[in-house]
């Protein structure tokens, strides 16, 4: 069955997809409710899933894995995708904006410092990438299409910029621990 769903798939034949479908949703499914604990975001990505499938059908490469197992690596990673993104979209009210770094979370008070002035101040380079995975969502994927930057590039160049902000928060963090010990 997986061979006949492979050629169909390569080939683009639309009955792969409903093969597909049929076969693989509901593992496919669980794995990225794992991920997301939440059913309608689960569904969106299970879609988005067989969506690049489709798409990405043809260079799948049957000596790398099972099929099952390459879209399994499509959910996950999209489903840790939208994470990252939903991280990033937290609500105005909360005083909390999170830091992703190398699968690290750290929360950072927004009333004690402003994340986007620290980000202002770096090199151009690095700034865009920050602007762009954190602030906007992009994948690294996407920013390698809209840059033309090779992706070990844009990590090295996020984990300098991270290391940077960091060393700025602190010495920003120290001077506002002393302006409010001044005030008491």
């Amino acid at each position: 069955m997986e061979q006949k769903i492979l050629l169909l798939l390569q080939s683009k034949n639309e009955e792969a997809i409903s093969l597909l479908y049929d076969k693989y949703s509901a593992s496919i499914y669980g794995c990225i409710l794992r991920i997301v604990h939440s059913p309608e975001i689960a569904e969106d990505i299970l879609q988005e899933t067989f969506v690049k499938a489709w798409r990405y059908g043809p260079s799948y490469n049957r000596t790398k894995g099972r099929l099952f197992t390459w879209l399994h690596t499509i959910a996950r990673n999209s489903a840790i995708d939208v994470m990252r993104c939903n991280a990033w979209k937290m609500s105005k009210e909360t005083c909390a904006l999170t830091c992703i770094s190398d699968w690290k979370i750290e929360a950072i008070n927004a009333e004690v410092i402003d994340l986007r002035e620290l980000v202002g101040k770096l090199d151009p380079k690095y700034r865009v990438l920050i602007e762009l995975i954190y602030f906007q969502g992009y994948t690294k994927e996407q920013i390698e299409q809209e840059l033309g930057i090779k992706t070990g590039t844009i990590k090295n160049r996020l984990r300098a910029a991270i290391k940077h902000l960091r060393t700025n928060f602190d010495l920003h963090s120290n001077e506002e621990n002393i302006k409010q010990k001044n005030r008491i």
